[in-house]
C-alpha cells in the first residue's frame, strides 16, 4: 500500500510493473493474491497538490462518506492519517454512491494489480480519535498514528510465549531487562494517571431526550466510552440516521460492498473475502479471522472456541492468525500452533510490525512439522470440500465440537481441547507448553463407535468416558478417522490447483459392523454457476462369501459407488476381481483399507485406473 491508502501501491516498492511480473508467475503456479484493504479512506491535505488522492475525489463526488450531525464531512484517524469512512447506510436507504463507487475502485485497482480475492481489516469500524479529530486539521495530513507503531523507538516487543523463560533461559533473560528498561523510561515521560476509577460513562434516562454518546444503558466496552477507538455515535448517515443505531452493521455491510465489486471484477468467479468485523448474515459474503491475537499458548487455547462460535454463526470460513500476531512467537508454540491451525478452514500466519520472524522455515522442526500437517490437510481436500458443500446447502457446520456430534454424551459438554472436522476425523492437538502427550476422549466407543489412528491406521482402546493420554511428542498431531466413514482423498500437492491434477481416492474405515460410507462432491472450484457437478455416494460391505473375522484380511472388500454426473446417474461397481488384480493397491489394516483411483471425473465407458501405495 502507498503509505496505507486503499486501492493505491507503492511505486518504490511495489510498483505495477514488477508487480504485474511478479503476479503473472503467482498466477501462472495457481496461486492467488489476497491484499489488504483498510475500512478508511484517506483524506487528501488541500494545501499539498503533490498529496492528490482521486480515491478520495471521486468519493467524496458521490457522496459516499460519513457526515458529522452538521452535515459536513465525518473525519476520524486511522493508519495513513486523518481519513473518512464509506457509508453503507446511506446508500442502502437513501441511494447515495457509496456502493458504486466502491466497486468503480475495486475494478480500477485491479486493472493495475491483478488480486484474486480482498482481505477486509479495520472494520468494525474503527478510529484511533475521538470523534470528527480531523475536521479542522486536515493541513496536518498525512499525520502518524496517534501512538507508537511496534518497532519504534519506545515500543520494541520483548514478549515471548509463556514458558520461554524454560526453553530459551539467556535470551529471556536479555528480553526481560531491556523490557524492564524501556518501560522505566516510558514512565518517567508518561502523563499522570487518571484520578477517577470510572470506566463507563452513563446518563440518566430522560424522557424525550436521547444520549447516544454516553447512553444511559450500554455495552460492557472494553474501551470505556463508546467512541473510543470506534467511529463515534453521533456520526451520520446521508437521510439522517446516525451510526448508533447502525454501528454493528459496518462490518457486514462492507463485505457485502466488496463481494459484489469482486463479482464485477470476475463475473464468473466465487468472490474470496476475509474480514475482521462481521454480523448475522456476513457469512454469506465471507469469510472471517479472529483478529488480532498474541503469540501465547492461551490464545492457540482459545483459537479452538473462536472457530466453533463462528461455525454457530455460519460462517464456516474460519482461522486465525497462526503463531500469533502481537508480540514474539517461539519455535514450540509455532510448531504446535502451525500443526493445529492445518485443520480450520482459513490456514495462515501472520504478525505484526517487527516482531520476530515466524514463518515455518525460520525452524527446521516447524517447517517439517507444517509439512507433516499439510500434507494430511491437502490429502483430505476434497473431504474438506465436500463438507463445505454440504455446509452451503444444508446448514451444517466444518468444524464441530464433539457435543454437537454426540449430543447425548453430557460429558462432552465443556470438551473444548478437541474438535471434529467434519463428521469423520477428530483432531487432539498439544496445547501446553512443554507437553510431549495430551489427553483426549473418543466419543462413542462402547456403543457401536470405532476410532482409527490416522498415522498407523490401529483401531483405538478406550473406555467409555475415558481420559487416553495420547504420545504427542512436539512435531505430531494426533489425529483420528471415525469409523464407519469413506474419506474422499487427493494425493497431496503444492497448490489446490496440483493437487486437482493428482490421483484422486478414498480412505474406507470401516464400523464394527464392518460397513462404511461416505460422499464426495466435485466442481470447478470456482464458478458462481457450474456447468457440471459430480456427486459421489461411496459404501463398504463385506463380501458374504468370504467368511473371515472383521479385523483381518480387509483387502476383500467390496467397494460400490454411485456418480451423478450432470443429470446422468451412472453406477460404478468395483468387481471381486477387480479388487484381488489390484491388491497391492488396498492396505491392510485392521479394519481400515485405502482404495486409490486415477480419474477425477467419472465419465461413461471410462473404466477405473488404480494407483499403488506401498
Amino acid at each position: 500500500m502507498n503509505q496505507y491508502r486503499d486501492f493505491d501501491n507503492d511505486q518504490n516498492t511495489f510498483s505495477y510493473s514488477e508487480g504485474a511480473q511478479f503476479l503473472s508467475k503467482l498466477h501462472e503456479n495457481g496461486q492467488h493474491y489476497i491484499p489488504i484493504v483498510d475500512s478508511a479512506i484517506y483524506v487528501p491535505n488541500p494545501q499539498n497538490t503533490s498529496d492528490a488522492y482521486p480515491t478520495f475525489d471521486r468519493g467524496n463526488e458521490t457522496n459516499s462518506f460519513m457526515l458529522n450531525p452538521d452535515g459536513s464531512l465525518y473525519i476520524g484517524s486511522v493508519w495513513p492519517g486523518y481519513t473518512v469512512f464509506p457509508d453503507w447506510i446511506g446508500a442502502v436507504l437513501n441511494g447515495t454512491g457509496a456502493f458504486d463507487w466502491w466497486t468503480q475502485e475495486m475494478s480500477l485497482w485491479h486493472q493495475n494489480i491483478s488480486f484474486d480475492g480482498i482481505w477486509i481489516d479495520m472494520s468494525e469500524v474503527s478510529s484511533f480519535c475521538v470523534g470528527s479529530c480531523g475536521s479542522n486539521n486536515l493541513t496536518l495530513n498525512p499525520v502518524h498514528p496517534p501512538f507508537s507503531l511496534p518497532g519504534e523507538p519506545g515500543n520494541i516487543i520483548y514478549s515471548y510465549p509463556e514458558g520461554f523463560n524454560n526453553t530459551n533461559a539467556t535470551e529471556f533473560s536479555s528480553a526481560s531487562a531491556a523490557s524492564a528498561s524501556q518501560a522505566l523510561a516510558a514512565s518517567a515521560t508518561a502523563l499522570p494517571a487518571p484520578t477517577t476509577s470510572t470506566t463507563y460513562l452513563r446518563t440518566t434516562p430522560t424522557p424525550g431526550s436521547r444520549s447516544i454518546e454516553y447512553p444511559p444503558y450500554v455495552i460492557n466496552n472494553v474501551q470505556g466510552a463508546l467512541d473510543v477507538h470506534a467511529v463515534s455515535p453521533n456520526a451520520t448517515h446521508h437521510g439522517g440516521t446516525q451510526e448508533y443505531d447502525y454501528h454493528n452493521l459496518f462490518g457486514t455491510q462492507i463485505l457485502n460492498a466488496t463481494y459484489h465489486a469482486l463479482l464485477n471484477v470476475f463475473p464468473t468467479k466465487r468472490p474470496f473475502i476475509i474480514g475482521r468485523s462481521t454480523f448475522a448474515g456476513s457469512g454469506k459474503w465471507a469469510g472471517h479471522w479472529g483478529g488480532d491475537n498474541a503469540s501465547l499458548w492461551a490464545y492457540m487455547y482459545f483459537s479452538i472456541s473462536q472457530a466453533l462460535s463462528f461455525s454457530l454463526f455460519g460462517i464456516p470460513m474460519f482461522g486465525v492468525d497462526t503463531c500469533g500476531f502481537n508480540g514474539n512467537s517461539d519455535e514450540e508454540l509455532c510448531n504446535r500452533w502451525m500443526q493445529l491451525s492445518a485443520f480450520f478452514p482459513f490456514y495462515r500466519n501472520h504478525n505484526t510490525l517487527s516482531a520476530n520472524s515466524q514463518e515455518p522455515y525460520v525452524w527446521a522442526s516447524v517447517a517439517e512439522a507444517s509439512r507433516v500437517a499439510m500434507k494430511i490437510r491437502y490429502t483430505l481436500l476434497p473431504y474438506i470440500y465436500t463438507t463445505f458443500y454440504l455446509s452451503h446447502t444444508t446448514g451444517s457446520t466444518v468444524m464441530r465440537a464433539l457435543a454437537w456430534e454426540f449430543p447425548n454424551d453430557p460429558s462432552l459438554a465443556a470438551a473444548d481441547q478437541q474438535f471434529l472436522l467434519g463428521g469423520s476425523l477428530m483432531i487432539t492437538p498439544v496445547l501446553a507448553q512443554g507437553a510431549t502427550s495430551v489427553d483426549g476422549v473418543f466419543p462413542g466407543v462402547g456403543k457401536g463407535e470405532v476410532w482409527y489412528d490416522w498415522y498407523n491406521q490401529s483401531a483405538i482402546s478406550a473406555s467409555p468416558g475415558q481420559n487416553v493420554t495420547i504420545d504427542a511428542p512436539l512435531g505430531h498431531i494426533p489425529v483420528y478417522v471415525r469409523g464407519g466413514s469413506v474419506l474422499p482423498i487427493q494425493e497431496a500437492g503444492m497448490t489446490t490447483k496440483e493437487c486437482r491434477s493428482n490421483p484422486w481416492g478414498v480412505i474406507a474405515a470401516t464400523s464394527l459392523e464392518g460397513t462404511a460410507s461416505g460422499v464426495l462432491y466435485l466442481d470447478d472450484g470456482e464458478s458462481v454457476v457450474q456447468n457440471s457437478t459430480l456427486w459421489v455416494e461411496v459404501s463398504l460391505v463385506f463380501l458374504s462369501r468370504f467368511p473371515f473375522p472383521i479385523h483381518r484380511q480387509l483387502g476383500q472388500v467390496l467397494i460400490r459407488m454411485r456418480a451423478v454426473l450432470i443429470d446422468s446417474v451412472l453406477p460404478l461397481r468395483i468387481s471381486e476381481r477387480d479388487i484381488q488384480r489390484h491388491q497391492s493397491a488396498c492396505k491392510r489394516h485392521d479394519s481400515w483399507c485405502w482404495i486409490i483411483t486415477q480419474q477425477c471425473y467419472l465419465e461413461r465407458g471410462q473404466s477405473l485406473k488404480w494407483l499403488d501405495i506401498q
